[in-house]
């Protein structure tokens, strides 16, 4: 159950777009699609902001199922390898809901596709109101389009729903001028301006999500999900990731 304890008065936001690549929750050595205690260790860290009174929104790639791109080097259309990445999303976004219900976290699925069995059906208002009332939102289904990649999702529901910042879960702690997997000597940003980004080429998000964040003043912080308390410190307005804003 939330509570209105003293931790809900230090939040920095109110209402938040978590974006989650499906990769996180796959297991690197096995590779299993979804792994149970990374799961469980996502959704704890949810667990402790929604206790906090936050208003959550998660938006879920598929890429550990299927990724849409993938499809095209094996034969099978870009739209129908989207729409399958898109059905991939709503598998990681049930597995999410039952890790997070069992954990007492009020939740609510809503696709982008109708499937009315397994998902609410994306109602922007009742989305909105679910968020008034408490109950943590996991965004499914993509846009329900083609073309669009989650990205692209979690900066469109940021802005449907006036979130007050994306933050962008990988498996990094933030932005550098190279890839610091491949480059002992890559440079961390600490802050960037949308603009900084764009004559630098740092790649943050796809081009039409970072648009829609830029022309819009959604600020994006990149935050390295391997740390079980990375959520909880960017909410609350401790020194972390990668802040890209105005």
């Amino acid at each position: 159950m939330q509570t209105d304890s003293s931790a809900r008065r230090e939040l920095k936001y109110k209402r938040i777009i978590l974006k989650l690549s499906g990769e996180v929750l796959k297991n690197p050595e096995s590779g299993d699609p979804i792994d149970p205690e990374i799961l469980l260790r996502i959704c704890n860290q949810l667990k402790e902001i929604w206790d906090f009174g936050m208003e959550i929104g998660v938006v879920v790639g598929g890429g550990n199922i299927f990724r849409g791109l993938q499809g095209e080097g094996k034969g099978v259309a870009r739209t129908t390898g989207d729409y399958m990445g898109m059905l991939a999303t709503v598998i990681n976004s049930m597995a999410i809901m039952d890790c997070l219900e069992k954990l007492g976290v009020v939740t609510r699925v809503l696709s982008a596709i109708r499937m009315d069995e397994v998902a609410e059906p994306f109602i922007l208002r009742r989305a909105i109101r679910h968020l008034e009332r408490g109950r943590l939102v996991i965004f499914g289904a993509g846009t329900g389009n083609p073309y669009f990649s989650t990205d692209t999702t979690a900066a469109l529901r940021a802005n449907e729903v006036q979130a007050e910042i994306i933050l962008k879960a990988t498996k990094v702690d933030g932005i550098y001028d190279k890839d610091p997997m491949n480059h002992k000597d890559a440079k961390k940003f600490h802050e960037l301006t949308y603009m900084d980004c764009l004559n630098q080429r740092l790649k943050v998000m796809d081009s039409t999500a970072f648009s829609l964040c830029m022309d819009n003043g959604v600020p994006i912080l990149v935050i390295d999900l391997n740390d079980p308390a990375a959520i909880k410190k960017a909410v609350t307005g401790d020194t972390i990731g990668t802040l890209v804003h105005t």
